[in-house]
């Protein structure tokens, strides 16, 4: 994605560590009663004070939630990734890791108030009973969604529900008058960790994992038996923006890559003694040549693909400085429903590494790093950043590494701050591409239905003046023609228009072939990729290359 879109700092920042708190990198997957974990060997202060205003407080008090309202107290002096799951919020921590819900499967997208339908899967419930792309939902069973500015969350609530349970939804359908009623049995619907597997070229595959859940592995298999039956010898793994998850889903995608024995990573805590993980020596795709991007917004089990492979010499990380979470949590189960995940030991690549960043200073500073990596040009230029000589470390073939953070690139790509503009800016933060483009899509439908490759459909799109019919559009919406910020970002506008509108006819496989064209990020990794290099001979010294100035 075109990488104007992390200059937006706080959503994306949100987002990269809320995923890595939610989904977690849970490494100790034994789970056991806080009893027996806890024992009853020391006086429990709290529980003492708890029962004494249970029963002899002057009012009438609700001890659970005070209860509640004190453990995040007590965690927040923790480490940042200790959290504590209530009851109400587990369900849907645990249909993040399974990767599926219970609901009607739809896209949707809410835009101007209206919950509009942008993809129905596939044999899910709404497609049984002929929802179609492009009808607005007005109505779930009793309730009003439209027009009363309604959120995601809320329509989200409305549609999920138990397997198997109705829910009736009302439909305003282009062509239609009235109100379509359709009763939907709700269903298992997939949360999909791959977003597309395609042949960039006739050797280059190219595989995006969005995130680590339990299906993950086997959505990763299927994409890259698919990139091998196409013929593919080099594969591109895109792990930008990868907040982590499962354990087991990263462990099984490493071991695809290594020979038998050779480590993957290893855990340490003060009361969790080391544990070590080796390939087991699957390594399905040996003879295929690894490229693997990484950003600030990596994390968690990303940070271990990205490093086992780097520690062993067998796949060339590109991109930038990833998020640097290497604690270990252990999920224990409370006895009223709720769970505390909590941090129990570091993990450590091959060569050794800690990467997880610095929290010493409180989780307010730890939070604000990605904002300090932007300020201090860490994001915009490699040699401001650096490194003490003891975050050294060797990989197998006796290149240098770092430690310290994060896992650091073989070759540096900074943010792309070309074709910015305050044109660019005030229709990014309008959302008007989004919305312009479902719209464009959703008038255009019946037409653009017809093309089922990116290539063909970017065509048809380039000859229809999209970029013109837009510019028009937003001054519509108040956001005057510029041509000086279209001289600047004409050219990114056009690209996102039209990937975004492939994305609404096409899916994702429209989206990426054209977003391609955009992202320097994935551009240097096909042009390293060309160059046939062996990772074991990638040197500090090559100007190419990340290059830290040590202190």
């Amino acid at each position: 994605m075109n990488k104007k879109t992390t200059i937006i700092l706080p959503l994306l920042i949100a987002v990269s560590i809320a995923g890595g708190i939610l989904i977690g990198n849970m490494l100790s997957q034994n789970s056991r009663p806080v009893m027996g974990m806890l024992g009853q060997s020391k006086p429990n202060k709290l529980a003492t004070i708890l029962d004494l205003i249970d029963h002899g407080y002057v009012d009438s008090v609700n001890t659970s939630d005070i209860v509640e309202q004190t453990i995040p107290e007590i965690l927040k002096n923790l480490d940042p990734h200790t959290t504590y799951i209530p009851a109400r919020n587990m369900q849907e921590v645990q249909e993040e890791m399974q990767g599926n819900f219970s609901g009607i499967g739809v896209q949707f997208s809410v835009q101007e108030d209206t919950v509009r339908v942008i993809e129905v899967i596939s044999g899910g419930p709404s497609s049984k009973v002929g929802i179609l792309p492009g009808d607005r939902i007005v109505r779930v069973n009793d309730s009003i969604i439209a027009g009363v500015n309604v959120e995601n969350s809320t329509v989200l609530n409305l549609l999920r529900g138990k397997k198997n349970s109705k829910v009736e939804v009302g439909i305003i359908r282009k062509g239609s008058g009235n109100e379509l009623e359709f009763e939907i049995i709700r269903g298992d619907i997939p949360i999909y960790s791959v977003d597309v597997s395609y042949m960039i070229d006739d050797e280059t595959g190219f595989i995006k994992v969005s995130r680590f859940a339990d299906k993950t592995y086997s959505e990763f298999m299927l994409g890259m038996q698919k990139l091998e039956n196409l013929g593919a010898s080099k594969v591109i793994i895109d792990l930008r923006q990868n907040p982590g998850g499962s354990l087991s889903g990263v462990l099984r995608m490493v071991d695809e890559f290594l020979k038998n024995g050779e480590p993957i990573l290893y855990t340490e805590g003060i009361n969790q003694p080391r544990k070590t993980y080796n390939s087991s020596g699957k390594n399905s795709w040996k003879d295929i040549q690894v490229f693997v991007m990484i950003d600030e917004f990596s994390a968690s089990a990303s940070e271990i693909f990205a490093g086992a492979l780097q520690d062993n010499d067998r796949g060339i990380i590109i991109g930038r400085r990833s998020f640097g979470k290497g604690l270990v949590q252990e999920q224990i189960p409370l006895m009223d429903g709720s769970a505390l995940r909590l941090t129990v030991a570091r993990f450590y690549t091959p060569s050794g590494r800690c990467i997880q960043g610095a929290y010493d200073n409180g989780k307010e500073e730890y939070y604000n790093d990605m904002y300090e990596r932007f300020h201090s040009m860490e994001q915009l230029v490699a040699d401001s950043i650096h490194f003490a000589d003891s975050l050294q470390y060797q990989t197998k073939s006796g290149r240098i590494v770092y430690g310290g953070g994060g896992i650091m690139p073989d070759f540096f790509v900074p943010v792309d701050t070309s074709g910015n503009s305050e044109y660019f800016n005030q229709i990014y933060r309008k959302g008007l591409i989004y919305s312009f483009a479902y719209s464009y899509a959703d008038k255009h439908r019946e037409v653009l239905s017809k093309f089922t490759k990116a290539e063909e459909l970017e065509k048809f799109l380039d000859g229809k003046k999209v970029l013109a019919e837009f510019v028009k559009d937003a001054s519509e919406k108040g956001i005057l023609k510029d041509e000086n910020g279209l001289k600047e970002s004409g050219l990114i506008i056009n690209t996102q228009l039209k990937a975004y509108i492939a994305r609404n006819i096409i899916g994702e496989e429209g989206f990426y072939p054209i977003i391609k064209t955009i992202d320097k990020t994935l551009l240097r990794a096909i042009e390293i990729s060309g160059q046939n290099l062996l990772v074991e001979n990638i040197s500090k010294n090559d100007t190419t290359s990340f290059l830290p100035q040590l202190k």
